[in-house]
């Protein structure tokens, strides 16, 4: 590939790099890494047209399915005859083909996917990018056309107010559990569908990130619900899971001392059974001889 632009992101922000593809109406690739992340994303005429990373952990065929677009078992009878067939074609195309879906419906998802991977990348601050003129990596069956300009927008006014939920979430590790509230507290809290659907995650063993994972809501719109539930006070930020981690370690170790214990104490008996069997045994000729002799004439004696 043909480079022609990289650097450090931190000298320039991802939001400047963006801006200098998008103004130079350039037609390419942009590779950004950070640690052991790995984003590419796709230009053409300046506007961004696909991007996949770290965070695009599911196959467009799951997307669909999580998007409520088609069920499990469309999803297995367009796999199967993908593979029964041996086709080249995509997944996609089967899909639209058997009447599954639409384009629309594709383009719709893949576009979903391609922003969410935009906006979470524009908070880095640190890593290094590099552009690769007139190059992308992959024939994309389904591209879109996005302006980096809405897209750092949208970005930033969503690292805007994930700074907020983070007032009320610190910590997305923390596990959450549903408040203790009277029955008649309950009665009149008026909740969304959407913020029952995340009420029902909430087992007091899930973390907020775990929550985020399986929601079937964007991830932003996820945290944001769950902040304004936490400052309803309908849940709370539960430190028992790492405690029972803890106390678990704790009873595990309390019981391998206790068998050690026990173990050191037989094998201490059984070593002075066998060390006083062996003394026995080994004792020398003339010692069994004196033994005999005594024996002997304590015999006389008594007769």
């Amino acid at each position: 590939m043909e480079q022609a632009l990289e650097g450090n992101v931190g000298r320039f922000t991802l939001a400047e790099i963006f801006q200098l593809i998008s103004q130079s109406r350039k037609t390419g690739t942009l590779g950004i890494q950070r640690d052991d992340d790995i984003v590419m994303v796709y230009f053409e005429n300046g506007r961004i047209i696909y991007g996949y990373g770290p965070r695009q952990t599911y196959h467009l065929g799951q997307l669909l399915r999580e998007r409520g677009r088609i069920t499990t078992e469309q999803l297995e009878d367009a796999v199967g005859t993908q593979s029964r067939n041996d086709t080249t074609k995509r997944l996609g195309q089967i899909l639209i083909e058997k009447g599954y879906i639409n384009r629309i419906d594709l383009e719709k998802v893949v576009k979903e996917q391609v922003e969410e991977l935009i906006y979470s990348i524009l908070s880095w601050d640190d890593g290094t990018f590099k552009f690769y003129e007139n190059q992308h990596p992959t024939q994309e069956e389904i591209t879109v056309s996005i302006s980096a300009e809405n897209a750092i927008l949208e970005g930033y006014r969503r690292i805007d107010e994930l700074n907020r939920v983070k007032e009320a979430l610190p910590d997305f590790d923390n596990v959450l559990a549903i408040a203790v509230a009277p029955v008649e507290r309950r009665k009149d809290v008026s909740l969304q569908s959407e913020e029952w659907n995340l009420l029902a995650l909430i087992n007091g063993r899930r973390t907020v990130n775990d929550i985020v994972d399986i929601s079937n809501l964007p991830r932003i719109e996820t945290l944001q619900k769950l902040a304004t539930l936490k400052l309803a006070g309908l849940i709370t930020v539960s430190g028992k899971h790492a405690q029972e981690e803890t106390d678990r370690l704790a009873v595990m170790a309390d019981r391998v001392g206790r068998l050690l214990e026990e173990y050191l104490r037989h094998k201490t008996a059984r070593d002075i059974v066998e060390k006083t069997t062996v003394q026995s045994v080994g004792e020398p000729e003339n010692s069994r001889l004196e033994k005999s002799r005594l024996s002997g004439d304590r015999l006389g004696e008594d007769n």
